[in-house]
Order: C-alpha cells, then sequence, then structure tokens
C-alpha cells in the first residue's frame, strides 16, 4: 500500500476508519453509556488505542515494531467491537445481519471519497442503530488491518528486520573498509 508522503499514515483508509470510530465512540459513550463507569473510559480508552497505535506504527523504522503496533492497534479494536456486542446483548438489542439493508448501507459510506465522521453521525441518534453501525465500521477496519498485517509479515520474512539489515550494512562497510 503506498502512502502519500503528503499525509503519511493519516491517508491510509484503517488510519483514517479508526479516527471515525475513535470520535464515533467518544459520542456514543457521552450518550448511552454512564459516565461514571469503568466501561466509558475503557470503551474510549480503546477506540484511542485502536488510532493511535497506527500512527505510532507508522512512525516506526522496523518492520517489526510496525507489525506489533498494527497488532496492538487491531487487538484495542477487537476490544472495543465486543464491547459494542455486549451493549446490543445486555439491552436486548438485535445485532444487525451482515445482509441487513441498514448494515449494507453502512458498509458502503466507506467508499466515500470524503469518509468522515459526519456520514455516521446520522446513527447515533438510536442506541441499536449507533452499536449497529460502528460494529460495521469495525469489522471493515479489522478487515483492513488483517490484511496489513499479513503483507507487512509476508515483508519482515522477505526483507529481514530493520536490526537484521543494520548488521548487514555494518558488516558490508567493515569489509569494504578492510578491503576484503
Amino acid at each position: 500500500m503506498i502512502i502519500n508522503s503528503k499525509e503519511g499514515y493519516k491517508s491510509l483508509p484503517f488510519f483514517k476508519q479508526a479516527e471515525i470510530i475513535y470520535d464515533f465512540t467518544v459520542a456514543f459513550c457521552d450518550l448511552y453509556i454512564d459516565k461514571r463507569s469503568r466501561t466509558t473510559d475503557q470503551m474510549i480508552q480503546a477506540a484511542r488505542s485502536g488510532k493511535q497505535n497506527i500512527a505510532e506504527g507508522y512512525l516506526q523504522k522496523s518492520l517489526e515494531g510496525r507489525i506489533k503496533l498494527l497488532g496492538v492497534s487491531r487487538g484495542s479494536l477487537e476490544e472495543l467491537l465486543n464491547d459494542y456486542l455486549d451493549f446490543l446483548r445486555q439491552r436486548n438489542l438485535k445485532l444487525w445481519d451482515k445482509d441487513d439493508q441498514r448494515a449494507r448501507t453502512v458498509r458502503q459510506l466507506v467508499y466515500n471519497s470524503y469518509n468522515s465522521y459526519k456520514d455516521y453521525k446520522i446513527y447515533i441518534k438510536l442506541p441499536e442503530d449507533a452499536a449497529n453501525a460502528i460494529i460495521c465500521l469495525i469489522n471493515q477496519t479489522n478487515r483492513l488491518l488483517d490484511q496489513k498485517l499479513r503483507w507487512t509479515e509476508e515483508q519482515f520474512v522477505k526483507e529481514g528486520g530493520f536490526r537484521e539489515n543494520l548488521l548487514k550494512k555494518r558488516l558490508a562497510q567493515r569489509a569494504k573498509d578492510t578491503g576484503r
């Protein structure tokens, strides 16, 4: 995946989606979760971690560091996904089937060229719609992160890690300096 050099990691679809997930989760918790509850803090922190670890991972020089932080992001979003699923289950609200027209409509939003939180805000009005809409987006984002993790792991296997490549360069320089 080529990164737009002007925007860096911010141009990555899964980063943009993680940012929407974070903004949506803050609004969701403000409306539907008791502010004094540990769940509010946990959900907001999981959403934040999902976003921030992508940023930190893309600033790593090593593929190994990137893989680790993208994995943390993926794990945080999975934790958040379970919080939303629990929200629906504990309140006897319906989880949309993946083929439900509402779910398909939400999944299509990700293809808008200017996809942003405002595209999802219409779903925040009702708790069932809000949880289901963000579940759709988290699932889409997790799939993209899974693909990126697989690709980055394959790249690591082919190219080696940062320290490994530095050692090769150091040994090549040493051989050049000693005339070998």
